[in-house]
């Protein structure tokens, strides 16, 4: 099965810091696939009443790799994966009250040559870990 299990969130004080980690198991990284086909794993967030959003997201092809991110998220949050150890970590600085919600990891492989940061292309999810930034 695969299962992906995030970890790192938690109360924090605007302006303040947070590193959320994401663990992949059971999950094969598909190898000489189509062109334009690529494996992307990528972090969303979700508000209670609103969708998923984008965070940001790593595509890898043939050992290249792509790194997108939200306008929001850019300049303050950073997005790393450890292939060896199956992780991908986002490291969140200058939290704002508006960055509180449930982030979630997501993994899968698309085409797509529009939108990075779909949710419809990451098939599998964790359970989130929530992020909560007071004023």
């Amino acid at each position: 099965d695969v299962q992906l299990a995030e970890s790192g969130g938690g109360p924090v004080r605007a302006g303040g810091s947070l590193t959320l980690s994401c663990s992949v198991s059971g999950y094969t990284y598909r190898r000489n696939v189509r062109r334009y086909r690529r494996n992307c794993i990528g972090w969303f967030r979700q508000v209670s009443g609103k969708e998923r959003e984008g965070v940001a997201s790593i595509w890898t092809r043939d050992g290249t790799t792509d790194s997108y991110y939200a306008d929001f998220s850019k300049g303050r949050f950073v997005i790393s994966q450890d292939s060896a150890k199956n992780t991908v970590d986002l490291q969140l600085e200058g939290l704002k009250p508006g960055d509180s919600a449930m982030y979630y990891c997501g993994v899968g492989v698309s085409d797509s040559r529009l939108n990075y940061l779909a949710a419809a292309d990451f098939r599998f999810w964790g359970q989130g870990t929530q992020v909560h930034v007071s004023s």
